[in-house]
């Protein structure tokens, strides 16, 4: 792999892109520090040396590099884009709409990009209002610390800081795209993994500081096992072989050929992660807006609240396989799969074409999804259990979501820029 890096980095135009995508990492790292107009910045400082990171807003965090709690120009990071994509990509399975765009192929996909960026900047309003509304009052954004975060709070100071803020995403989504169109890899997940990686030193280093070298070297051994284990689910597959029938157009043949049908362990990606940590995180949500002392609000912060709770860990986990499961099911559609193969004389190997096709398909897939979701909810438990044992943070750099997604991005990227080498005659990464 080391040497095929090498080697992109002596062909002209690959350094160009490779250089480009850096820079770009390095202006949203730079945005990510940036604190919006009307933020005191020494309160910030003061209240994330005493922060309470875990739920909703940590989870922000992690997808912002930190950017949420520090209030900055990019506070909202990639988190409206995300959220945005997923409910469009819901939206194809309901509004017949949307379903008809993407079947138009490239111009319906541009159309929805375009739904998308629309409901981007919507939803960063949106955002950017409440989280402002949640800072202005000291202890609600960052628990347990009283310092004034926003000193000024009149209506021109916070329709400026929504501004910035809403602006500082609308940048963020331009630099993903001039990443997908000028540099190497997908431009929004190599965001993604900037701003969850820019976390990982100084979380390993406040282990070593809270717990010593020994609990270090453990941590850097199990997340080197943890790394191994991620990369081994995400590349797995099962390969269903499908066969063309050879038809006769004039005096021309086509097909009588042999492909497969890849369905990955992990055909969900990290979505059911995310899902489930922030519908998790509502219960707490209700209970802090709505300052109850009820019994059922009593119950809820004793058994929602604190991560480590054995309900928390078994609702979250099994949040996670149901989630897993449903995004599945409404993203591969096995009777659609069965038509289009029946359309162009395709057929699985002693499986009839048509309907036998889709229940074969959709066995296969129910098979594969139960393994892929126990996988998820045992990586995504891992940092609770580290919460445990060494007093990490919830945002534990070797495990749950961060992991996923830094591995995902990190094998794709390196996929892109292994098949850009073969394009120019050179050697792939296993030779």
């Amino acid at each position: 792999m080391l040497q095929a890096f090498a080697k992109a980095f002596k062909t002209p135009d690959l350094r160009r892109k490779i250089f480009f995508t850096m820079s770009i990492m390095a202006l949203f790292r730079f945005g990510s520090i940036v604190p919006t107009p009307g933020v005191s910045y020494s309160a910030v400082q003061t209240c994330l040396k005493q922060a309470n990171t875990g739920g909703l807003f940590g989870l922000i965090n992690l997808f912002s590099g930190g950017a949420l709690l520090k209030l900055s120009v990019f506070a909202l990071g990639i988190m409206p884009y995300i959220t945005s994509s997923i409910i469009v990509q819901l939206l194809t399975v309901v509004i017949p709409r949307f379903e008809a765009l993407k079947q138009e192929g490239q111009s319906g996909t541009a159309k929805l990009t375009q739904y998308t960026r629309y409901l981007t900047i919507g939803l960063a309003v949106l955002q950017t209002t409440g989280l402002i509304a949640v800072a202005r009052t000291p202890g609600r954004l960052i628990s347990g610390c009283a310092e004034a975060i926003i000193p000024d709070t009149s209506w021109q100071r916070i329709i400026t800081m929504i501004f910035v803020m809403t602006a500082g995403t609308a940048v963020i989504m331009w630099l993903g795209e001039l990443i997908t169109d000028r540099g190497v890899g997908n431009g929004m997940s190599i965001l993604i993994f900037t701003s969850i990686a820019a976390g990982f030193p100084g979380q390993l280093w406040g282990i070593k500081l809270a717990k010593g070298w020994v609990a270090f070297l453990f941590v850097m051994t199990v997340g080197v096992l943890i790394v191994a284990m991620v990369v081994y689910v995400e590349q797995a597959q099962r390969r269903i072989p499908v066969q063309y029938a050879k038809r006769q157009i004039g005096r021309k043949s086509y097909g009588g050929t042999s492909t497969y049908i890849p369905i990955k362990v992990n055909q969900a990606g990290v979505i059911p992660v995310i899902f489930a940590s922030s519908l998790l995180y509502i219960p707490s949500l209700i209970v802090n807006f709505s300052n109850s002392t009820a019994g059922w609000a009593v119950w809820i912060s004793r058994n929602f609240v604190k991560g480590d709770h054995p309900i928390y860990i078994a609702t979250y986990a099994l949040l996670i396989i149901f989630f897993t499961y449903f995004y599945v099911a409404i993203t591969f559609n096995p009777d659609e799969v069965a038509e289009n193969m029946k359309k162009y004389g395709g057929f699985v190997p002693g499986i009839r074409a048509g309907r036998p096709t889709s229940e074969y398909l959709q066995y296969v897939l129910s098979r594969i999804t139960a393994p892929g979701s126990l996988y998820l909810a045992f990586v995504a438990v891992i940092p609770i259990i580290a919460l445990v044992l060494f007093g990490a943070t919830q945002n534990f750099p070797f495990g749950g979501t961060a992991i996923l997604i830094v591995v995902g991005v990190g094998l794709d990227t390196a996929k892109q820029i292994e098949s850009q080498l073969q394009q120019r005659s050179y050697e792939g990464f296993l030779r």
